[in-house]
């Protein structure tokens, strides 16, 4: 059982490597802010938008997640319910680019 939640584990960090630095190397390129979205000029930038937004979602929910509130506080339900998605969005995007690695690679 423990070899299953240290793979889910690997799984989840490399999703959150991924989306961290995709996140970055966007906005450094696209000189713009990654923002979950779907529209665009055309029919090809839409669907750029929307593999941006699926490869970079889970650093940018929990960058969302941290934001603070009025008064400068900041909510613990918004902080959990965004690290729960996120992370649950890191396991699938860490699974699609490793399974993407292995039937490369082997």
């Amino acid at each position: 059982m423990s070899t299953e939640l240290m793979l889910a584990a690997f799984l989840i960090g490399v999703g959150l490597c991924i989306a961290g630095a995709g996140t970055h190397l966007y906005q450094g390129f696209a000189k713009q802010q990654a923002m979950l979205r779907y529209d665009g000029k055309s029919y090809v930038s839409a669907m750029g938008n929307v593999l941006m937004s699926f490869v970079c979602g889970p650093y940018i929910m929990l960058q969302m997640g941290w934001r603070h509130e009025e008064g400068g506080t900041m909510s613990m339900t918004s902080a959990l319910v965004s690290a729960v998605v996120a992370f649950g969005w890191a396991f699938i995007t860490g699974l699609l680019f490793m399974g993407m690695y292995v039937a490369i690679r082997f």
